[in-house]
């Protein structure tokens, strides 16, 4: 049997790429759904749900570079010549209905790939060439618009899917001509010579893709989930002013590192430089927590049973800033989620006539928060929990 396809006849290349993308179709959907659909309330179910969401996602990667394959194929081999030359429409629409699925099968799990490579978060893709896209940044913005263009092109790919199954189906049950024996074993059918161009059905096939993607935009299906209402933090009176600054967590989920930081948060800082060990100041830091973003896991960190943003909307962090023998550190009080935790956080600070450069790093346990007590597994979700500070502020007029 020729590899290449002929005038008459698929080679038993472009029908391994067709029934291999149809397996691939076959489980990848459904287990999407399965893996979206499992619930996630305690460790081992989890860990399910991110086996279930790492298979999905690489074979997901593996159709796209499958169709991407069979596109190449497709458009350098000759086309067997139309069983029905004389239906036009017929084979108007049929092609048209091959150029968009054609188009679903790079859409659908490459934009599912960028949702996945714009942000931090669980499941990776089991294979050793990272997790990444090149010119893909790491923006929850663009994840979740990403997640959008998967989610409606899912439904738009299921729905090409069945409109190429009831066509197999009339041509085999009504027509009775050899079109699906053609794809199923090879069989010669057609008269050579009787081709027709792909130029009308790419064009109708892309129209219809962008007014689609484009109508979905407008009517609102790339708009961000709103999270739980964050709390208006009052500017905090302060020696000094906070003008930049970072707040960042850092974790391991699932082998994999994640980082996010909260938004918001006020600081009140009072501090004199001293030439002897000692106390030099004090700062009070409210963080807003429904301000965080941490990667994909963004909805999952900021409920019940984690943060519980909802309940809990505020943390507070009331310290002491210590000289020491290699740069400072505030030794103080975290609150958060109804529990109070000493916590010293060594920092090196840079002034600068009336600026002043601070970087500081902590590691907390979460358990001391009764975040994730669900999660008693560190493999999955450590109980080390990095806090990474970074600021620059300037010194208040009249101080």
């Amino acid at each position: 049997m020729p590899l290449a396809n002929t005038e008459t006849s698929y080679g038993t290349l472009a029908r391994a790429f067709h029934w291999l993308i149809a397996l691939g179709i076959l489980i990848m959907v459904p287990l999407g759904w399965i893996a979206h659909l499992a619930p996630m309330q305690d460790a081992g179910q989890i860990g399910l749900k991110s086996a279930l969401f790492s298979a999905h996602k690489t074979l997901g990667v593996a159709l796209f570079f499958l169709a991407l394959l069979r596109i190449v194929w497709m458009i350098a081999q000759p086309k067997p010549a139309p069983l029905h030359p004389d239906r036009v429409a017929e084979r108007l629409l049929a092609d048209t209905v091959h150029w968009g699925l054609y188009a679903a099968l790079v859409i659908v799990p490459l934009s599912g790939w960028v949702e996945h490579a714009a942000t931090d978060g669980f499941a990776p893709i089991l294979w050793p060439f990272g997790q990444d896209l090149p010119l893909v940044p790491n923006s929850p913005e663009l994840a979740e618009t990403a997640a959008a263009v998967h989610f409606l092109a899912q439904w738009l790919l299921v729905g090409i899917v069945a409109l190429h199954i009831l066509g197999a189906v009339k041509h085999a049950v009504i027509d009775r001509d050899p079109t699906l024996a053609r794809m199923v074993r090879g069989a010669h059918a057609g008269t050579p010579g009787r081709h027709h161009g792909h130029v009308a059905p790419l064009v109708l096939a892309s129209a219809a893709w962008i007014a689609v993607l484009g109508g979905a935009a407008a009517a609102g299906y790339f708009a961000q989930e709103p999270g739980a209402e964050a709390p208006t933090l009052e500017a905090a009176a302060s020696d000094w002013e906070v003008q930049e600054g970072t707040l960042s967590i850092s974790l391991v989920q699932m082998g994999s590192e994640v980082t996010g930081s909260f938004a918001d948060w006020t600081a009140a800082i009072a501090f004199e430089q001293q030439d002897a060990p000692g106390k030099s100041g004090e700062v009070t830091v409210q963080i807003a927590i429904p301000s965080l973003t941490l990667g994909s896991v963004t909805k999952q960190a900021l409920g019940k049973d984690f943060f519980d943003a909802e309940g809990f909307p505020t943390a507070t962090f009331q310290a002491d800033i210590l000289s020491a023998a290699d740069g400072y550190v505030a030794e103080g009080t975290l609150s958060m989620k109804g529990a109070e935790v000493p916590v010293s956080l060594p920092f090196q600070l840079r002034i600068d006539g009336d600026t002043a450069r601070m970087q500081g790093r902590t590691t907390l346990d979460r358990r001391n928060y009764a975040i994730g007590d669900n999660m008693g597994d560190p493999g999955q979700l450590s109980f080390e929990v990095d806090v990474i500070v970074e600021l620059t502020a300037t010194r208040a007029p009249g101080q």
